[in-house]
């Protein structure tokens, strides 16, 4: 398994940013996928999670009508759309499979850092 988060960057409150992930080393479509976050000091968090076929979206209640999960079965990435974005939703994005959490694996994942 190989995860990859790209697009993280520095917005202002109340802006817009998306992140990506691209996955590698098992069969994407197959798999529901799950954004995470890590703030600083704070344990990481779950965010969303979308089903395999994109027809199921779960997400934490203090993202929800703000985040947007997708994802292109064909490109095997799964994408974070955020708005609305909080000083507190600064953190470390990750992705992963909610199936494979027990291997420990996680990527580098990538910074969105909210500040005016």
């Amino acid at each position: 398994v190989q995860l990859v988060e790209s697009g993280g960057g520095l917005v202002q409150p109340g802006g817009s940013l998306s992140v990506s992930c691209a996955a590698s080393g098992f069969t994407f479509s197959r798999y529901a996928m799950s954004w995470y976050r890590q703030a600083p000091g704070k344990e990481r968090e779950w965010v969303a999670t979308i089903g395999s076929t994109a027809i199921s979206k779960n997400y934490a209640d203090s993202v929800k009508g703000r985040f947007t999960i997708s994802r292109d079965n064909a490109k095997n990435t799964v994408y974070l759309s955020m708005s609305s974005l909080k000083r507190e939703d600064t953190a470390v994005y990750y992705c992963n499979v909610p199936t494979f959490l027990s291997t420990g694996y996680w990527g580098q994942g990538t910074q969105v850092t909210v500040s005016s």
